[in-house]
Order: structure tokens, then C-alpha cells, then sequence
């Protein structure tokens, strides 16, 4: 198994409070990251790097007349998302594991990939591309959808926010990976030979007129994200119990109604060559 891709690695872990998560953000973020991604009837997608399966049953519930193939390299991972297939009655999935880096699939396979939560955790995210293209048919089409930590801003301020954050962030990075990849999007999809590429911000914006977001995405989503590496981040020494537990504190805070929480997602199309 190739060295690049890192799941033994995977800075949020997999416990059920990880799991849950993942599903929360799904939830909140289905319209917002899923509008527009439709594919056509028999087209065959790869969607690389499936997880759990959040982003699996909205892309198939979407698009059920589109066949999907979804791989990871985490069997346990597998495991939840066809278990998450099957509780919402989908019958255009197929499971199977392997690794970004070896596919086995023949070349010009896919007509579509479709890579969602996937480059930032990996080490060489323009070779996965590479590797990617290879199963696409020639003027096939490729959607990726990352995140960017460093675009996130918050009202009220607070330092001791921004470093947990950056605890995160400096976690992700010691890993191998790459929390802040959405601003890389372009210049990646470009050195791995992809055409016709666009890229276009989805920013979330929260403030005390969308309870639902604050919820969903401030306290559920990013926050619930930040304190679960409380343990890694102690153990790092990067922060005090106390400056880290605050921090935390600070940005849930946010999602009161005198708050404000904003961060951007970078979602982009490409063809391939």
C-alpha cells in the first residue's frame, strides 16, 4: 500500500463521535457543495476517497440513474458507508477497497471522478490526480471539493480560537496532509494535465438569522472538528488544557446569536486531456 496515502494517519480519527460528525456535515453542506454535480443517466462515476459514505448518499440519492463506484482504502470505513447506503434503499453503489495510488481499474474506465474531503489528507495530492486522470475516459470529467481552514473568520474574535485551529491545522500538516489544500486546487488539477479547469468558492456564512447553520456547521461541524484532536494537540504540548478547552469555548460561542462564523470551500471541474 502506497506510503501516500496516510488513513492510519486520519487526524479526526474514527470513533463514533468522528462518525457522527462526518454525517452532521454532510447534512448541513448537501445543497451548498452538491448543487449543480449531476451526472447523466448509465454514466459511471469514481468517487475516490468515500469515507464513511457521507457524501456516497447524497451523490447517489441525487443522481440515481448514474452508477457509482466508490473505493477507500479503509475497510472499516467501507464497512459504515455501504451500511449507510443500505439504510437509505440506494441500489447504485458498489464498494471496494483500494488505494488512490494503485487503482485497479483499467484506463479510460470513468466518466466521471468525483473526489470530495480527500487531497487534504494526502501526501502528494497532484500524483493522486495524476493517478485519477489515468481511469477517466478522454474528455471525462473530474469534480473536487476541499476545504480551506485558512479562510475561516469568526465574530467574536478570539486568539485562543485561532490557535486550536491552528493546532488543527499543524496536526494535519505533521501528518502529512494539508487542512488549507482548497486555495491549491487550480494550480494542482493544472499540474496534473487537467483541462477546462474551474474552480469556484462556496463559502458558508452564519450569523443569528440561520440557526440551522449554527447548529449544523458552526458548533456540529467545525467546531466538533477542532476539539476533536484536543487529545493529539495536549499531547503535542501546543496548547494547555485550559487555552485549548477556552478556545473551543470561543468558537461555539460564535454560533450564538449575536455571533458570526464564515468559512470557504473551494469546489472544481476539470477535463481530462
Amino acid at each position: 500500500m502506497s506510503q501516500d496515502y496516510i488513513p492510519q494517519d486520519y487526524i479526526h480519527g474514527y470513533d463514533p463521535f468522528e462518525l457522527r460528525r462526518l454525517r452532521d456535515q454532510a447534512t448541513t453542506l448537501a445543497e451548498l457543495l452538491h448543487a449543480g454535480t449531476r451526472f447523466c443517466a448509465e454514466e459511471v462515476v469514481l468517487e475516490a476517497g468515500c469515507g464513511v459514505g457521507a457524501q456516497t448518499v447524497a451523490l447517489a440519492s441525487d443522481n440515481p440513474r448514474a452508477h457509482f463506484v466508490s473505493i477507500d482504502v479503509s475497510e472499516r470505513s467501507l464497512g459504515e458507508a455501504e451500511a449507510a447506503v443500505r439504510r437509505n434503499g440506494l441500489k447504485n453503489v458498489v464498494f471496494r477497497r483500494a488505494d488512490l495510488f494503485d487503482l485497479p481499474f483499467a484506463p479510460h474506465t470513468f466518466d466521471h471522478v468525483f473526489v470530495c474531503f480527500v487531497l487534504e489528507h494526502l501526501r502528494d495530492p497532484l500524483e493522486a490526480l495524476r493517478r485519477l486522470s489515468r481511469v477517466l475516459k478522454p474528455g471525462g470529467a473530474i469534480t473536487v471539493i476541499e476545504g480551506d481552514h485558512g479562510s475561516t473568520f469568526f465574530f467574536p474574535d478570539s486568539v485562543l480560537a485561532r490557535q486550536a485551529i491552528h493546532c488543527q491545522v499543524d496536526l494535519q500538516a505533521q501528518a502529512g496532509g494539508d487542512a488549507n489544500v482548497g486555495r491549491r486546487l487550480y494550480p494542482l488539477l493544472k499540474g496534473a494535465s487537467f483541462s477546462e479547469i474551474g474552480v469556484e468558492p462556496r463559502q458558508v456564512y452564519v450569523d443569528g438569522s440561520r440557526p440551522a447553520w449554527a447548529d449544523g456547521f458552526t458548533r456540529k461541524t467545525f467546531a466538533a472538528m477542532v476539539a476533536g484532536v484536543r487529545g493529539r494537540a495536549l499531547a503535542a504540548e501546543m496548547m494547555s488544557a485550559q487555552n485549548f478547552d477556552r478556545g473551543v469555548a470561543d468558537l461555539l460561542r460564535t454560533a450564538e446569536p449575536d455571533g458570526v462564523f464564515a468559512y470557504t470551500f473551494f469546489k472544481a471541474t476539470a477535463k481530462a486531456s
